[in-house]
């Protein structure tokens, strides 16, 4: 009798632990599985001229014309954007500075103000110049996988894609997101559909990846589309050119190139 229950609480032991290395083992590997999509497109630089279209839940549409440039650094990525149309618009350059396990950099440059204006965690869920996205929803494709804990919920299919479904919960509280839950394709790793919950764990909004196209050997989304439920209001971004790999003088990723628009 000592040795049949001395088996059963080895079981219940040996079960435990492998329950403890399964959990363990998940979340390294859902970890792993938004790494591999955030990192899948190997370039040094990223160049791009896209149109955001705006769209009010009335139906009218507005549109503004931004350049993108992005590089590689000693911390992460730096990416700024340029507005370049319409005129009420044309002139503001953002700089995003990614840093290594804690949270990214931001300065906004606004002709009207006349000067660089950094951009405090704080005011990370404002709006990024009228669309749908925030100012965190900018920075969102390049957020250090650190900064959220991963778990893998289950496999599943979108759009006839086999897709991991993962979850991220922000370890920073303050976070504008409870978490992301997010649809990575199981052999390319696009990420094709995000869904954003508030802190009530309602969702508040969704991102979707509508076309992929081979850019320079890499399968890139050429079209997005955020969509904020409870306005009904959504922003589709069309990426009309993009180049991998063109030279970009480290002086753009400066505060002086904000407010100038030259490269020091």
């Amino acid at each position: 009798m000592e040795n049949k229950k001395k088996n059963v609480f080895c079981s219940l032991v040996l079960i435990g632990g492998l329950i403890i290395f399964s959990d363990h083992l998940n979340a390294q590997d859902a970890g792993a599985i938004v790494s591999s999509s955030r990192n899948r497109i190997k370039a040094d630089t990223v160049s791009t001229r896209s149109r955001m279209v705006i769209t009010a839940k009335g139906g009218a549409a507005s549109e503004r014309v931004v350049d993108q440039y992005e590089k590689d650094g000693p911390k992460g990525s730096r990416t700024i954007i340029v507005f370049q149309s319409p005129s009420t618009v044309s002139g503001t350059r953002f700089l995003t500075m990614e840093n290594s396990g804690s949270p990214s950099d931001r300065w906004i440059f606004l002709p009207s103000l006349g000067k660089v204006r950094r951009i405090a965690a704080s005011e990370g869920s404002g709006s990024f110049m009228g669309t749908d996205m925030s100012y965190d929803d900018i920075s969102s494709m390049d957020r250090n996988v650190n900064l959220d804990t991963h778990r893998l919920l289950r496999e599943d299919s979108l759009n006839g894609k086999s897709c991991y479904v993962i979850e991220s919960v922000p370890k920073d509280n303050s976070y504008q997101y409870s978490k992301m839950i997010q649809w990575i394709d199981k052999s390319s790793f696009v990420n094709h559909k995000v869904e954003l919950f508030d802190k009530r764990g309602a969702m508040v909004k969704m991102l979707e990846t509508l076309e992929l196209k081979e850019v320079q050997g890499r399968l890139t989304p050429t079209i997005t589309k955020m969509t904020t439920l409870n306005t009904g209001t959504f922003t589709t971004i069309y990426v009309d050119i993009i180049k991998y790999d063109d030279p970009i003088p480290e002086g753009v990723f400066t505060t002086a190139f904000l407010e100038t628009g030259r490269p020091s």
